[in-house]
């Protein structure tokens, strides 16, 4: 199927804005040299306004040109160039003495451009600190507002600043009049000249933030007053904040003094709104000094290239406890038995290290059950929603989540590619069907079949919204009031030239209570988001609200791949069905997938839809109630006493072999050390005596 015309658009305005500024640049050159004077204006104008439209709609371009040595500085200069060319074409052959000062001034803006792009550079590096926080009071470290946006972005301040010398030479190229260049160039040596001055300004030992040592000496501090105990480690990609937003909440319910360890910056920013200290630490140099601090415990969900770094950090004991369990290999990652102990949620997980021979001993894997959801409603009967189709029943909500194509390239990985849209078309051919797509955010990222695929869904998804004749509501007011508010208490307001200093300055130590102000908001806000949505309307949930578990509560059915939704939408025990699209028959399926055992397969022409839909709709068609009952035994534990407490005892507990691991190793260096021996009287004088008759060596 053709890629949507949405996409489409894109790539033809991407091309289209190629051509324009291609062919400004080509009659540039040809009417600098002809010369013709029309076309000279003409061109030089399309230039300038293509250069407008790459900054303000096509931002995504402007590394092809940089990547393709054609950036804004050279694109700049070569069409000034162009401009003394055709005036020194226009003129007859005294001229080139006329315009020999315009050309200087020319050259000197250029060299103040340079200028201006070193400075700033160096005052990005004294605002380039070695320790990134959130939620603690760094103002110690003299932290300032950043510079304006345009002083710090070479290709937008060579365009404003530079804007005046090439209006004035295409002034003076219309009318002869070589003050209007004059003018514009001098105006424009001006501009810069401010900029490089309040940049340099920042440069003063009173303007900048505190020096490297400076910072590493505060963070030292701030460690031995906070004297954190327990952490999270986390390092990945920007997609992949979600891992580490999942386990927030059950951090910050252990109480004591949790932080947050991060490794790289622009991960800052994408971690959810949370009480929690964040510090992050990108070099390892800095990351070291955690061993001198009092953190004890480092919980990981996820495996990244830099985990290997803390790892080395004898004082501290480490714990995997994963973002998500499933049947996947992913889920048995030899990784695992580098850290002291495996945290998973059941005995599934147990047995599945045991079969996987990955290395982790029986002896390190402590089940502590899945705290995030304890806030998953169970099941409460069959569909009880809002009322919609053709006889006017209660709509059944069905959540379609898939997992993402991974990086092995197993087809059965993904339901998307192969089995996606006939899933889509059998739930949406049933008017009795409330739909909401959540895609994996990382779904297209490895295979663009699985992109075009996800493309196409939604495509599906709205024209079947626009079939509906229900009248969407007004919108919803409360919705809006609550979005505020949830808005007001979880995102800091930044200008939009902040950059990582300014934002550690705004996102100081938060108010106290703010975290069980945002835990109300936040249900308040889920709760009018769903009164909201028009009846029987299909929706396609892409944001960070309302987040999967949200999903889970107001779904009657799931359907997904083998993955750990299902393994946490098991906390319901409400029916779900898993997409094979492994190629595998179904009870070998089965087998090689313990957590489908509760679960109806669906093949991938999606033909067993409307029986799956019958038996959620009518309980006593459900045979599979019972095996969903003892699997969500098996793979999240008992349900006394809560997964946050047993999360809470683990973490205990590896606190104090921590605690009892840096004693013994005390007591080591302390017997290690030879002590001051005390000598006889008879002793010294042999020595005195000895040392007499040697001499001195």
């Amino acid at each position: 199927m053709p890629e949507p015309s949405s996409h489409r658009r894109r790539t033809a305005a991407r091309l289209l804005v190629l051509a324009a500024l291609t062919a400004a640049f080509v009659a540039q050159a040809a009417a600098a040299l002809r010369p013709h004077v029309p076309l000279l204006l003409a061109s030089t104008a399309v230039s300038l306004a293509v250069e407008g439209v790459l900054y303000r709609w096509q931002p995504g371009m402007l590394s092809l040109f940089a990547k393709s040595h054609a950036d804004l500085t050279v694109r700049h200069v070569l069409r000034d160039l162009l401009l003394v060319v055709g005036l020194l074409r226009l003129g007859e052959q005294d001229r080139e003495t006329q315009y020999a000062p315009l050309v200087a001034g020319l050259l000197a803006f250029y060299a103040l451009h340079c200028a201006v792009q070193a400075v700033s550079v160096l005052v990005r590096r004294t605002r380039t600190l070695p320790v990134v926080t959130r939620n603690i009071d760094a103002s110690a470290l003299r932290l300032s507002p950043a510079p304006p946006a345009l002083l710090r972005r070479p290709g937008h301040r060579l365009l404003v600043f530079g804007l005046p010398a090439t209006a004035g030479l295409t002034a003076t190229a219309a009318t002869g009049d070589p003050r209007y260049a004059a003018a514009g160039i001098a105006l424009a040596l001006l501009l810069t000249s401010v900029g490089l001055g309040a940049l340099l300004l920042r440069l003063l030992p009173g303007r900048r933030p505190a020096d490297e040592q400076a910072v590493l000496d505060w963070f030292d501090a701030w460690l031995a007053g906070y004297r954190p105990t327990v952490g999270l480690y986390f390092s990945g990609g920007p997609s992949s904040a979600y891992q580490a937003n999942m386990w927030l909440g059950p951090l910050a319910a252990l109480g004591g003094r949790p932080v947050i360890v991060l490794r790289e910056r622009f991960m800052v920013p994408r971690i959810a709104a949370t009480d929690l200290p964040v510090v992050c630490l990108p070099k390892v140099s800095t990351l070291m000094r955690l061993e001198r601090s009092t953190l004890q415990v480092l919980i990981h969900p996820s495996n990244s290239g830099k985990t290997s770094q803390v790892l080395r950090i004898p004082t501290i004991k480490h714990a995997f406890v994963n973002h998500g369990e499933s049947d996947k290999l992913s889920s048995c990652n030899p990784y695992a038995k580098a850290y002291d102990e495996v945290w998973v949620a059941g005995p599934a997980a147990r047995d599945r290290y045991a079969r996987a021979e990955v290395g982790v001993e029986d002896k390190d894997v402590v089940e502590i059950g899945r705290p995030q959801l304890d806030a998953v409603r169970p099941y409460a009967g069959p569909p009880a929603g809002p009322r919609g189709g053709a006889a006017g029943g209660h709509l059944t909500t069905v959540l379609y989540a898939p997992t993402w194509e991974g990086w092995d390239g197993n087809p059965g990985n993904t339901s998307v590619v192969a089995a996606g849209e006939n899933l889509v078309r059998a739930l949406l051919a049933d008017p009795g069907v409330r739909l909401l797509y959540k895609p994996h955010p990382l779904t297209g990222s490895v295979d663009p079949r699985a992109g075009a695929a996800d493309r196409r869904i939604r495509e599906l998804i709205r024209a079947a919204n626009r079939e509906r004749s229900a009248p969407r509501p007004a919108p919803s007011a409360e919705l809006a009031r609550r979005t505020a508010e949830l808005d007001r208490l979880t995102t800091a307001a930044f200008r939009a030239g902040a950059d990582q200093v300014e934002r550690m300055l705004v996102q100081s130590a938060p108010e106290p209570g703010r975290a069980e102000a945002v835990a109300r908001a936040t249900a308040a806000w889920e709760e009018a988001y769903w009164a909201s949505l028009p009846e029987g309307e299909h929706h396609i949930v892409t944001d960070a609200r309302p987040e999967l578990y949200a999903c889970f509560n107001v779904a009657d059915l799931l359907i997904s791949d083998v993955s750990s939704v299902i393994s946490d939408f098991l906390a319901s025990e409400k029916p779900y069905a898993v997409a094979n699209t492994s190629g595998l028959p179904e009870e070998a399926f089965r087998a090689a997938f313990p957590t489908v055992a509760g679960a109806t397969v669906l093949t991938p022409d999606a033909a067993g839809v409307p029986a799956l839909l019958e038996s959620v709709r009518h309980p006593e068609k459900d045979e599979l109630a019972e095996a969903r009952a003892e699997l969500k035994l098996r793979l999240l534990g008992p349900a006394e006493p809560s997964s946050q407490e047993r999360f809470a005892a683990a973490v205990r507990a590896l606190c104090a072999a921590a605690r009892d691991h840096r004693a013994r190793a005390a007591r080591r260096a302390t017997a290690d050390l030879p002590g001051q021996r005390r000598e006889t009287p008879a002793e010294a004088g042999a020595g005195a005596g000895a040392t007499g008759a040697a001499g001195p060596a």
